[in-house]
């Protein structure tokens, strides 16, 4: 069985001409993508918690790799055990 993400629509992907590039979320995308605010990432950022982005000019883009580790971080060990805070 094959598990298949769903990127939101305004994922900044590369074009088929660009091979080996790694598609990169906006700030809305990722919010979208976890459901939560877009000042709820703002403040995780703050908190040093979420996602490593890279900033590009003033726009923060957030490889899925990094999405992909950050979202690994936090995954419960066993359902209902929660990891410490870091």
């Amino acid at each position: 069985m094959t598990t298949q993400t769903h990127l939101p629509n305004d994922v900044a992907g590369p074009s088929s001409t660009l091979p080996g590039l790694e598609p990169l979320l906006s700030i809305d995308a990722l919010a979208e993508y976890v459901g939560v605010p877009v000042v709820t990432i703002y403040r995780w950022r703050t908190e040093g918690k979420g996602p490593c982005a890279l900033r590009i000019g003033r726009h923060l883009k957030f490889p899925l790799s990094s999405v992909q580790t950050w979202l690994d971080s936090v995954r419960e060990t066993t359902p209902g055990t929660y990891r410490a805070e870091r």
